[in-house]
């Protein structure tokens, strides 16, 4: 589950309403873009096989701003996860199985590389003295987030049958508490 903390003022996609500013504690996160992208596709996935949804009616469905959401598409269009058709019949699809389109798949396709530390994968990081084996952290992270990401797909959270190591991990209640 991703939560976003926001002014009391504002709420969040979907209608999530978090009290308080929004702080960074040097945790992973989840981009909008793709919290969004996901949700979109999802919604995809979940539709009839080769049915044509407009961009509207996918923004709609998800609570989602169209004009952000256009720009995402496009994204996944141009990494090949989704097809379109302009005219009054046009709309988008998928362009495999959701069984084939991992969500490390769709994160890459819109944010780039799954971690980087300060723009640069971890590989590329080089430390000296007592933080010389933090390197191996950071790729050991990145490690963690691949055998999550790349093992589920679209298919697995629509039908709700998560992979035994994610369900897992997400049914440990430790998992669900913020450090």
């Amino acid at each position: 589950m991703v939560t976003r903390r926001i002014h009391k003022s504002r709420v969040a996609a979907g209608g999530l309403r978090v009290v308080g500013p929004r702080r960074h504690y040097g945790r992973v996160q989840i981009s909008a873009k793709s919290d969004y992208a996901m949700r979109a596709l999802l919604a995809l996935a979940a539709c009839e096989k080769g049915a044509l949804v407009k961009g509207e009616a996918l923004a709609v469905s998800q609570n989602l701003p169209r004009k952000f959401l256009e720009n995402i598409m496009l994204e996944l269009r141009r990494a090949g996860i989704v097809t379109s058709h302009r005219g009054a019949e046009g709309g988008y699809r998928l362009a495999r199985s959701p069984a084939e389109v991992s969500l490390a798949d769709v994160m890459r396709a819109v944010d780039g590389p799954l971690a980087e530390v300060h723009g640069l994968r971890p590989e590329t990081a080089e430390y000296v003295g007592a933080a010389v084996h933090l390197q191996e952290v950071w790729v050991a992270v990145r490690a963690s987030l691949r055998a999550v990401l790349e093992s589920v797909t679209l298919a697995h959270v629509v039908d709700g049958k998560l992979p035994k190591t994610v369900e897992k991990l997400a049914n440990d209640p430790e998992s669900w508490l913020s450090h």
